[in-house]
């Protein structure tokens, strides 16, 4: 479980440091969403 944590918040602070303002962070949480949204559907067919 803290390997999760560690990834994840490596993650996060990598996505933050490539986006240079608080609209590029939305659109990034907007696509990732979109990822996870995707990968979801193509689960459930």
């Amino acid at each position: 479980m803290r390997k999760i944590f560690i990834l994840v918040a490596a993650a996060a602070a990598l996505t933050t440091a490539a986006c240079n303002t608080v609209s590029g962070v939305g659109r990034d949480a907007s696509a990732a969403g979109n990822a996870v949204t995707g990968a979801a559907e193509d689960a459930k067919n």
